[in-house]
């Protein structure tokens, strides 16, 4: 049966959805599994009676515990999952909450997720190297900033324990090749213009000197349309690949547009999105691109 509006707290539990959505997308790297995590948690709390909601004193404690816990699960069984993709999987990316707003799009809680550092692509992608403890501890403490004894609690371990999974999680960052991007956010996106334009013009040359040496670009289809399987190194390699790509498709539109909250691509056919490119810079060289294909992925792009 569904409740009444007038539900007492009803929209103090409610106001909780961005924030949850926020931290199962940053947990999962998948705004899909973000949203079924936020929808579960919600049922759980209604499943419950009147009276045991009433005798919980932080409703939004107690959502986000549980939210976290389910992630923690879903990370555990997303290892096997990912080990059978077919090919490289990349996060899932979000566009702009603005060009979502102005565009139509049905998608709802895409641009309900704050665009920041901590959801680059960089970042999001070293995060996947992380075990789901670390990660979930990780993402809690240093990105939402609660202490580690809220921590254990919500992750079920000492606080202790806790501190050295955040800790093991910030040596698999530093040890990165760099997740966060120091170059300005308006040299990128002149970079990523010169990309685009250099793409365009089929101008091998001027890709190559775009992209850094050992650069590297990886491609996610998710075998459900074609992709490259494993990623490509080297700059004079990548520049060709993306030289055929476009000159097997001449009817390709390509957009600059805002990827995870920085300068990125799409590319469309006959009005659709069919890829979406997230960009590494470091100075003046790209040095990694992911391209999305898969279009179970590229649902908040439709109509944006």
């Amino acid at each position: 049966m569904t409740r009444g509006s007038d539900e007492p707290g009803l929209a103090a539990i409610m106001s909780e959805r961005r924030q949850l959505i926020n931290l199962a997308y940053r947990m999962l790297g998948s705004l899909a599994e973000a949203e079924d995590v936020v929808q579960e948690t919600y049922a759980r709390w209604y499943a419950m009676s009147r009276p045991q909601q009433e005798a919980i004193a932080s409703p939004g404690a107690w959502l986000t515990t549980v939210a976290s816990r389910i992630c923690l699960d879903v990370l555990g069984s997303a290892r096997a999952r990912r080990e059978r993709y077919v090919g490289e999987w990349i996060p899932e990316p979000l566009p702009d909450r603005t060009e979502l707003a102005t565009s139509g799009s049905t998608v709802d809680p895409a641009d309900r997720v704050t665009l920041d550092e901590s959801v680059n692509m960089a970042f999001l992608v070293v995060l996947e190297a992380m075990t789901p403890a670390e990660r979930v501890a990780f993402i809690l403490h240093d990105v939402f900033r609660y202490p580690f004894a809220e921590v254990a609690e919500i992750v079920g371990r000492t606080p202790a324990a806790c501190r050295q999974l955040a800790s093991s999680a910030r040596r698999r960052l530093g040890g990165s090749e760099g997740p966060v991007t120091v170059t300005p956010t308006a040299e990128q996106a002149g970079i990523v213009r010169d990309f685009k334009q250099a793409w365009e013009a089929k101008d091998i040359e001027a890709l190559i000197g775009l992209l850094d040496p050992d650069a590297t670009a990886v491609a996610d289809g998710g075998g459900v349309v074609s992709a490259y399987l494993d990623p490509i190194v080297g700059a004079g390699g990548i520049a060709r690949a993306f030289v055929d790509i476009v000159s097997g498709a001449p009817d390709l539109r390509i957009r600059e547009r805002v990827v995870n909250g920085q300068p990125g691509l799409t590319a469309e056919l006959d009005g659709v999105t069919v890829v979406v490119i997230a960009f590494d810079v470091t100075g003046e060289r790209i040095r990694r691109i992911w391209a999305v294909r898969n279009p179970e992925k590229l649902r908040p792009w439709l109509g944006s």
